[in-house]
C-alpha cells in the first residue's frame, strides 16, 4: 500500500465515510467520519512519498513509531495524539490498515462504545457471533468494526471479548488478549465448551 488511491479506497470503506478537501490544496485529501465529521485519515504528498496521518491510542502510538522507522509522531498534527505513516513500502499492507483502523475506531468513539456495550450483555457461560454483537449494537453490517474494537479492548476484565465467535462457532486465531487457546481456557472456565478451536453455537450461542 504506497498510493494514496488505495489509501482512501481503504478509509472510504469504513462505514459512514466521506472524502474532503478542506485546504483548497488537492495534496490534502481527507477520510471523514459522518457522525461527527471528524478526519480520521489525512492524506498527502511530502518527500516524495505519500504521507498518511491517523489518529493513535496511546497504549499503541509509541508500539508503531518503534516498530517501524516510517511510523513517526503527527506532521503537523499533535505529537501526543496522531502518527505519520510514510508509505515507502517499508510497513506491511496489513499494519498500516490496522493502523488506520484503529484511526477510525477512536473517532467514531459513539460506535466503539456501543459495541462494547454490547459484548457485556453477553452472559457468561455464552458466546455470541460479530454479526450478533453488530447487531446488538444497531447495526447488522459492522461487524468489521466490532472486530476492531474487539482488538483494542480496553478493560479486558470488563468488557468479555472472549465471548465472541465468528458465525462458525470458530475462536479468534489472533486473539488479542494471548492467542486462541488463552480465550479458550477463559471460555471453558465459564462453562463454554471447546473442541478443535470451536464452540457448539447451537448449545452455547446467545439468543437475541
Amino acid at each position: 500500500m504506497v498510493t494514496r488511491e488505495e489509501v482512501l479506497e481503504y478509509g472510504l470503506s469504513f462505514e459512514d465515510t466521506y472524502q474532503s478537501a478542506p485546504f483548497h490544496d488537492d495534496n490534502w485529501q481527507l477520510v471523514r467520519y459522518k457522525g461527527n465529521n471528524k478526519a480520521f485519515l489525512w492524506t498527502y504528498e511530502k518527500d516524495g512519498y505519500v504521507n498518511i496521518n491517523v489518529k493513535a491510542d496511546k497504549n499503541w502510538r509509541d508500539f508503531w513509531r518503534s516498530a517501524y522507522k516510517a511510523v513517526i509522531p503527527g506532521w503537523h498534527q499533535n505529537k501526543e495524539h496522531w502518527n505519520t505513516i510514510i508509505l515507502d513500502g517499508s510497513v506491511p499492507d496489513e499494519d498500516v490498515k490496522r493502523m488506520i483502523a484503529e484511526s477510525y475506531d477512536i473517532v467514531s468513539y459513539s460506535t466503539t462504545t456501543k459495541i462494547y456495550e454490547a459484548v457485556k450483555r453477553i452472559p457468561k457461560g455464552r458466546v455470541a457471533t460479530y454479526a450478533q454483537v453488530a447487531l446488538m449494537a444497531g447495526n447488522e453490517k459492522m461487524c468489521r468494526a466490532v472486530g476492531n474494537a474487539l482488538h483494542r479492548n480496553p478493560e479486558p476484565g470488563v468488557i468479555p471479548c472472549h465471548r465472541v465467535v465468528n458465525s462458525r462457532g470458530e475462536l479468534a486465531g489472533g486473539f488479542a488478549f494471548g492467542g486462541l487457546e488463552v480465550q479458550a481456557a477463559l471460555l471453558e472456565s465459564e462453562g463454554v465448551e471447546v473442541s478443535d478451536g470451536r464452540v457448539d453455537l447451537s448449545k452455547y450461542g446467545m439468543r437475541l
